[in-house]
């Protein structure tokens, strides 16, 4: 479970009234859910050519589901047991079962009064057991229309980014080093602010982007709160020892966070590492089931090179001809594993995940975009903001890794003494409303 020695802090939870923990879950996810049962509603129709009476049926059954699952979030009921009986539910199970144990007085787990982390990834398995239990929706993506939509609206941005990749890859060979360092430092800010596009934040209003994502680097640099990004490059470049055979061999896995408008920015960044020759194999990790509105799944990922691809756009659709060939060839590969779906920390993965765990410790380097990877990460605690992140990862250490974040949520360690407070004070809110941002390295050989 946890490393040694390490006693950490008390989880974020609703418990805390006037918590951002405590708005979400009496505001955001109810939102969420009345969305979701819209969704369904407006699908009905599709259900019914598709299915016939079946297609209603299921419809019906989803939709009264999820008005009881929302009735029991809004009256602080207790969490149940999944009963969908699919790959995971057993592992849920277990971890509600280690949660009740936690629970002082023996009072049950319920939404306000357990750790945010775990409702709220509950709240979205429980959408997804009322689609298995309903087949034939099962394969229904209830938040695809958001993300779709959010692509189409970051058109102007995804061009401009092309754009700029292909002129990149055609001055390549020309490129100092220093100037490599420098392209590939702003593509990883452009990752970085990628992960401002995230629809559970907005509760899935708008929230695409639509200006030039390279312009707006400069005026976002200040609002970096820590910047480990020569440290990132210094790994990337430490891994270039040749292999056998005299080729590069640097792999790196990206834990992806949103679709839309940030998966782009993470494909961009992918194909400047290969074509630089600062890594041969990429890994992208996403979500096996439809996860926290926006978040990437196979069906999304595909679609995504797909659309590019089709896109009229030259460099658009030159760009996606490239990953297209990326993957066909290997060079990049796309997995999911039902561990990024669990409210696990990731300092759980060794003894809960054991087959991912060794899988990331064949990795250079690992990015983990986006905010609930950060929470995981940190265990969502009620860390002091100046301890180290290293120490925050209580053991979770398969290989060099890097967290790249916009602050939606209140949790941020590894600041400077005085460096919250001084936030606080110009902005009450720095911690959530996604204008703040960090780059942190971790390594096996920093730890503390």
């Amino acid at each position: 479970m946890e490393a040694e020695g390490m006693l950490a802090p008390l989880s974020l939870s609703a418990e805390f009234e006037g918590s951002f923990a405590y708005l979400t879950v009496r505001d955001r996810l109810p939102t969420i859910l009345t969305k979701v049962i819209d969704t369904l509603h407006r699908n009905k129709d599709n259900f019914f050519k598709e299915y016939g009476k079946e297609g209603i049926q299921a419809e019906k059954t989803a939709i009264s589901f999820l008005s009881k699952l929302r009735n029991e979030l809004q009256t602080d009921k207790p969490v149940l047991s999944l009963t969908d009986n699919a790959e995971d539910s057993e592992a849920w199970n277990e971890y509600m079962r280690r949660q009740q144990d936690l629970m002082e007085d023996g009072r049950p787990v319920s939404w306000f009064k357990s750790p945010w982390l775990y409702v709220e990834c509950y709240m979205y398995r429980r959408i997804q057991e009322a689609l298995y239990m309903n087949p034939p929706m099962d394969k229904f993506d209830v938040f695809k229309e958001g993300k779709t939509q959010s692509f189409f609206e970051s058109q102007q941005a995804i061009k401009s980014l092309c754009t700029y990749l292909q002129e990149l890859i055609t001055n390549m060979e020309n490129m100092t080093e220093i100037q490599l360092r420098d392209n590939f430092l702003k593509l990883l800010q452009v990752s970085l602010w990628g992960n401002k596009c995230d629809l559970s934040i907005s509760a899935g209003q708008d929230n695409s982007q639509k200006s030039s994502p390279i312009d707006s680097l400069p005026d976002f640099q200040r609002f970096i709160l820590v910047d480990d990004s020569s440290m990132v490059w210094s790994t990337l470049v430490a891994a270039q020892g040749a292999g056998s055979s005299g080729m590069k061999h640097a792999r790196v896995d990206i834990i992806l966070d949103n679709a839309g408008f940030e998966l782009v920015t993470d494909l961009v960044l992918a194909d400047f590492l290969v074509s630089a020759g600062l890594a041969k194999q990429i890994r992208f990790h996403g979500k096996s089931i439809p996860w926290f509105v926006s978040d990437v799944t196979k069906q999304d990922f595909e679609w995504t090179i797909m659309q590019t691809m089709a896109a009229n756009h030259k460099w658009m659709s030159a760009s996606s001809v490239q990953w297209k060939h990326f993957m066909k060839e290997g060079t990049w590969s796309y997995h999911d594993h039902f561990f990024w779906t669990l409210p696990h920390e990731f300092c759980d993965m060794a003894m809960d995940a054991a087959d991912l765990y060794s899988t990331l410790q064949g990795s250079d380097l690992i990015l983990f975009k986006g905010d609930l990877n950060y929470r995981k990460l940190t265990g969502d605690r009620k860390w002091e903001h100046t301890v180290p992140f290293d120490q925050a990862l209580r053991g979770f250490q398969p290989a060099p890794l890097c967290s790249l974040r916009t602050l939606k949520a209140d949790v941020q360690v590894g600041l400077k003494p005085g460096q919250a407070e001084k936030l606080s004070s110009q902005d009450p809110d720095w911690m959530t409303n996604g204008r703040y941002a960090v780059v942190q390295f971790s390594s096996p050989c920093r730890e503390q």
